[in-house]
């Protein structure tokens, strides 16, 4: 459950305010769950995105965790993701707070246009090395505890991992911001397209039209097929354990049950 701003300690509400000044309003983001808290700022110069998360005891937990590796990796992709404005980092907690960018979720329903900017985004991350500041973030590290052998998905690609409806802001312009790089590794460019495609299958789109939405793209082309086979049933494993983690939240009983429709379309 997300946190109050009014929860947050007085020390980490002061470390906050230090970088925004007079705070006026403050509106909870309506989606998420990588954050104890995640808020608009209204401040007197001008509105700011907070993400906070509490440790547990003196040791970072994984949300923290996760709110590192986005300060980290974000320097490397300012040209996609909003930037990172200040740190702040009492009581228990950090904080991290971004530019604010106003923008609508994506669609990734059937017909929908959104779809191609999904692809511009997806075709310029495949193009690219990789930061330094990933190389210990090898994503197919991911699925070792289900496969013997799960090298065929890494590699040196930047991966987002999550390119979600919700992680893609599209602004009146068309420009798109990408948010949310907690999950941003390094590895083979098709598993980018490979984490996708249940998100395609939960909008509309059967297996076969994912597939084929995402057989555009030259990585997923020229891959093994056996490869893409792998990993469609890891990952179904994976979220299959992942249920008893997430206490059977529906988000997570769909999100488990497309990846388990797909892996089963593709043994077919």
């Amino acid at each position: 459950m997300r946190s109050d701003w009014s929860d947050l300690p007085r020390e980490i509400r002061g470390g906050i305010a230090a970088h925004t000044g007079r705070i006026d309003r403050i509106e909870p983001a309506p989606t998420g769950n990588h954050a104890d808290l995640a808020s608009t700022l209204y401040t007197a110069d001008g509105p700011v995105f907070v993400k906070a998360a509490r440790k547990q005891g003196d040791q970072d937990g994984p949300e923290v965790r996760s709110l590192r590796w986005e300060a980290a990796i974000n320097p490397h992709v300012n040209e996609f993701a909003p930037r990172l404005l200040w740190q702040a980092e009492a009581g228990g907690w950090l904080a991290l707070g971004f530019e604010h960018v106003r923008g609508r979720h994506a669609d990734f329903t059937p017909g929908s246009a959104d779809l191609e900017l999904l692809a511009k985004v997806i075709q310029t991350f495949q193009g690219m090395q990789a930061p330094e500041v990933l190389a210990g973030k090898r994503v197919e590290r991911r699925w070792e505890s289900v496969a013997d052998d799960v090298s065929p998905l890494a590699g040196h690609t930047l991966l987002h991992s999550d390119l979600n409806p919700a992680n893609l802001l599209i602004a009146d312009d068309g420009r798109v911001r990408v948010v949310d790089w907690a999950f941003a590794a390094r590895g083979a460019a098709f598993v980018e397209l490979a984490l996708v495609v249940p998100w395609l299958l939960k909008a509309g789109h059967s297996p076969a039209q994912a597939e084929a939405w995402v057989s555009r793209f030259s990585s997923w082309a020229d891959a093994d097929s056996a490869h893409i086979d792998l990993f469609a049933r890891v990952f179904a494993d994976k979220w299959r354990i992942n249920l008893a983690f997430h206490g059977n939240a529906a988000w997570a009983v769909e999100h488990a049950a497309a990846a388990r429709r797909w892996a089963d379309y593709r043994t077919r």
